[in-house]
């Protein structure tokens, strides 16, 4: 007779094993959803996605590094091999940002939780911003936690974000030839404040290249929003060494 209460705990678990996989196996099929509407745009599907796995308990980790952040690098690789274009990357830095604002609010003191401060602006003078808002989408996207300062910054705001943030990188956009040279006072105002050796320095923008950021004292350089997320995540691998 003591045989009969054994063989019901051992069907018992292996029930809890397979509703347990079931369930898991229903999670991951809708957090795949999100992976999709991500890198598809589907800015409804990624919101509605992202809620129902809060609701579910989920970690807002997994949904960020499992699943957000490997569609914004899937797009990203898309997009330099020419299999996608800058609206395709603009619906998913959208679709991305409104699951990443419902997930913000879990994230508070989680310093795990970022690859990196990142403070961006366009230098003074300068009021264009779209590729600067891509760029910035797109390193939050990639985990990166982003200080957008706008349009029309000053060397003082640079430097003024980068000590209330402990930013670990600057991020300078300029779209005119006369607004371009501005970066280099925004480099001088960062060593006059003894912080060049704290944050590293990236600019981008259409009259720019390689030889005008080593010209001007800059770490990195970038053309496209894509290569600066992966040339951010380099400075950042050197910090860390």
């Amino acid at each position: 007779m003591e045989i009969f209460p054994e063989y019901i705990c051992k069907v018992r678990n292996k029930l809890s094993v397979f509703i347990n996989l079931i369930y898991n196996k229903h999670i991951m099929s809708d957090l795949n959803n999100l992976y999709d509407a991500v890198l598809t745009g589907n800015l409804n599907l990624a919101v509605s996605t992202t809620q129902e796995a809060i609701a579910e308990g989920i970690a807002p980790q997994e949904i960020i590094n499992g699943y957000m952040i490997k569609a914004m690098e899937e797009m990203g690789a898309r997009f330099e091999s020419g299999k996608a274009f800058v609206p395709n990357l603009l619906m998913a830095a959208r679709a991305m940002k409104g699951s990443l604002d419902l997930l913000k609010p879990l994230l508070k003191g989680d310093t795990s939780a970022s690859m990196g401060k990142v403070v961006i602006g366009t230098v003074k003078g300068d009021l264009h911003d779209i590729g600067k808002n891509l760029v910035a989408s797109m390193m939050e996207g990639c985990g990166f936690e982003v200080i957008n300062l706008g349009v029309d910054v000053s060397s003082d705001k640079f430097v003024e974000a980068v000590k209330e943030h402990n930013a670990d990188i600057i991020c300078m956009s300029a779209l005119l030839t006369t607004t371009m040279n501005y970066m280099k006072e925004v480099v001088a105002a960062v060593e006059a404040a003894g912080l060049k050796d704290k944050v590293k320095i990236m600019v981008g923008g259409a009259p720019l290249s390689h030889s005008f950021a080593s010209q001007i004292g800059a770490d990195g350089y970038s053309d496209n929003a894509n290569s600066a997320v992966q040339k951010a995540k380099e400075l950042m691998s050197v910090n860390l060494n």
